[in-house]
């Protein structure tokens, strides 16, 4: 079965609370991005417009949009991953995905402290060698292969390599949850779905149509 994921990079704790609004009777997950301009070159929320929104979450007086119905995974496009998991957990995510390029000390650390609290994710670029991963695969159950090395922005076109390395990953990794995020439209699914992907991160081809929810069902049937 392949799973729909609906993606959004905040512009603001409002702009979250909207789009999350659009789609979380659609799904039972949604994947954020947080951008840190370091990591990635553009800022998303908490990292600019916060006017402690996070705080609250972080200290529970509040919770992330509509958490009883929906569950939160976190995608960290940041520089310091190790500083940063602690508070989204208390925030309420449910699973947390972590950049191989920041370094495989801080994701042993990561997966170490956090790995039976939350899942942990392991997301890498198409250029990376996939070699990079293989000491980890037995310590988390889903990898992210990232459409295009140009991360951090939605509409970015899928680097036709990526369907290489998700057959080659596969090989390597056959229970594991194989996610691809950038690049995912209604001609490409069905093909990264036939090279092993099992869970599909889609941006602009949902958030940005007129009625999000009736582009999830397009791509639940597309993908069956």
């Amino acid at each position: 079965m392949v799973t729909i994921v609906p993606a959004i990079i905040p512009k603001s704790f409002d702009d979250l609370k909207e789009k999350v609004g659009l789609i979380y009777t659609s799904v039972d997950l949604v994947q954020v991005d947080m951008c840190d301009g370091k990591f990635v070159s553009n800022k998303s929320w908490p990292f600019v417009e916060d006017h402690g929104e996070f705080r609250d979450l972080v200290k529970e007086k509040s919770g992330l949009p509509h958490w009883e119905e929906i569950e939160y995974e976190i995608h960290l496009m940041t520089d310091t991953p190790s500083d940063e998991v602690a508070d989204w957990v208390r925030a309420g995510a449910g699973g947390v995905i972590v950049h191989i390029e920041t370094g495989s000390d801080a994701l042993e650390d990561i997966i170490e402290e956090w790995g039976h609290t939350v899942q942990i994710g392991i997301a890498f670029k198409p250029q990376t060698p996939i070699s990079k991963l293989t000491p980890f695969l037995e310590k988390v159950k889903m990898i992210q292969i990232m459409g295009n090395d140009r991360i951090g922005m939605q509409g970015q076109k899928l680097d036709s390599i990526v369907y290489e390395k998700i057959r080659e990953l596969r090989l390597m990794a056959p229970e594991h949850t194989i996610a691809v995020d950038i690049g995912v439209n209604e001609e490409t699914a069905p093909l990264l779905v036939k090279a092993g992907a099992d869970k599909l991160i889609i941006g602009s081809a949902i958030m940005d149509k007129d009625m999000p929810g009736e582009a999830i069902k397009k791509f639940q049937k597309l993908t069956e």
